[in-house]
């Protein structure tokens, strides 16, 4: 039997899964692996490091070489929309509420800007994996130290608690608005998400996407009935969305809900998620593959991310109609805005519809948190343990916090303690956005994949702006909490 060596004397980017190239090629027999034991570790170490993302699922997805474009956009879709997923989590409905009731439309412009860096920051993590072969995760752990390596590790593994925290909680809460269960039992059935990503994730990835895909859809609908009913001024909400007020960072309170909204938007785990799905699709290896993968992922995501953009303008919208200029502008949590929304908008329904997009969003945002989960522990550590020990893992880790402070102080602890999940967030964020811009901007590590000059200026000035606002966020918590 012959055994592949590869050799490292070119940056990982230059191999892959591809057959390698000769002058860095040399065989060893089975013998010889045993007889040179240096040799045969280094086999193995290389071997591991050339194990795929989500290896069950890599590349199991056909693309279409021939034909009109739809079909080569059809076979991309997806990734985009389960990325979709954490811009319009459990977490961010807090904010936009806040944002609707107490300013009207004016923070439409934040939503919109804040979209705006999302589509950027997740397009550079969708290239980094198409033109790398290797998932976020992957790339720190092969370029950073391993102090360093495993520090961004913990960071990470933090943020993915405190954002399925966010997800047990708003999943929870729209259980009781729904059919009253307790807040305790309704946490403890978020456990059960574990085993539906399991059993989608056997029959396929394209299973797991049309899961999401149709939860996306359905809290889409919720949304567009509730924006009908309110019946907003589109000249109002044009005019707000694309012409920024003054006094967005003249007035104090505004500005802190402004910097929520945009803190909240821009989740760490998805840039570790992104980079990895978008290698299930099964693109040419070579530079002209990849940049056309690039090129579909793209539009995907964006296409994906506009559907975000909708969900999170429709909360500001429907809060504003609903509760600005009314004795609830102060309306800031989950329940008070479910119990308010029937009478107030005239619409029986509305109330309803409202925690059924709630539900679907932490449904949604649940199932992919795990998957990063995953992502990040295999990329990091190269750990890999059965999937329904890890998904367990990480929903044990966010129900068990989430248990205590409802039997200790009730429904009032679990808002405080989703507003402190995403102060968790915004610590975590320069350990992600920052490696990922350096990555994609190295001509080093991307090849002729990297990105222009020009972009690289963007990506860092959005980077550099989203960590701005993110330190204050989290200085104007810990001062409020003090």
């Amino acid at each position: 039997m012959k055994y592949s060596i590869l050799y490292n004397v070119e940056p990982w980017h230059n191999y892959w899964l591809s057959e390698p190239h000769p002058s860095r090629k040399s065989t060893m027999s089975e013998t010889e692996l045993v007889a040179s034991p240096h040799k045969s570790r280094r086999f193995f170490q290389r071997s591991q490091e050339a194990m795929p993302s989500l290896p069950e699922v890599h590349a199991s997805i056909a693309v279409p070489t021939t034909g009109v474009w739809f079909r080569r956009l059809f076979a991309f879709m997806g990734p985009g929309y389960m990325v979709s997923v954490g811009y319009m989590d459990p977490g961010n409905w807090a904010t936009d509420l806040a944002g609707g009731a107490q300013f009207g439309y004016t923070l439409l412009f934040v939503i919109m800007l804040s979209n705006l860096m999302a589509i950027l920051l997740q397009a550079l993590s969708a290239r980094l994996g198409i033109a790398t072969g290797h998932d976020l995760a992957q790339a720190c752990r092969a370029y950073y130290p391993k102090p360093v390596a495993y520090a961004l590790w913990v960071a990470c593994e933090l943020a993915i608690i405190a954002c399925d925290l966010a997800e047990v909680i708003g999943t929870a809460i729209a259980l009781q608005l729904l059919f009253g269960i307790p807040l305790i039992g309704g946490v403890l059935l978020t456990a059960l998400d574990a085993f539906l990503v399991l059993l989608l994730m056997n029959k396929g990835f394209r299973y797991l996407e049309a899961f999401v895909i149709a939860l996306l859809i359905i809290i889409f609908g919720c949304f567009a009935v509730q924006i009908f009913v309110a019946a907003p001024a589109p000249g109002t909400i044009l005019h707000s969305m694309f012409m920024p007020s003054s006094e967005i960072v003249t007035n104090p309170a505004m500005l802190y809900v402004a910097i929520g909204i945009i803190g909240a938007t821009v989740m760490p785990h998805n840039l570790y998620l992104h980079s990895s799905i978008v290698q299930t699709r099964a693109y040419e290896r070579t530079d002209k593959g990849k940049r056309d993968a690039i090129k579909w992922a793209t539009v995907d995501s964006t296409i994906a991310l506009m559907l975000a953009l909708f969900v999170n303008a429709s909360i500001l919208i429907v809060a504003a109609v609903a509760f600005h200029g009314t004795p609830h502008q102060d309306v800031a949590e989950i329940g008070d805005a479910y119990q308010l929304l029937s009478p107030l908008l005239g619409l029986g329904i509305a109330s309803t519809l409202f925690a059924v997009a709630l539900l679907a969003s932490g449904l949604n945002s649940t199932v992919t948190a795990t998957l990063a989960g995953q992502i990040v522990m295999e990329g990091f550590l190269r750990l890999r343990l059965p999937h329904w020990a890890r998904r367990l893992l990480t929903r044990g880790l966010a129900i068990i916090p989430v248990v205590f402070v409802t039997i200790l102080y009730g429904e009032k602890g679990t808002a405080e303690l989703l507003v402190f999940s995403q102060v968790i967030l915004s610590m975590q964020l320069p350990f992600a956005v920052v490696p990922l811009v350096s990555f994609v901007s190295d001509r080093k590590k991307m090849g002729s994949l990297a990105i222009p000059r020009a972009v690289s200026v963007l990506a860092w000035f959005v980077a550099g702006l989203i960590l701005m606002l993110n330190f204050k966020l989290l200085y104007d918590t810990i001062v409020g909490f003090g």
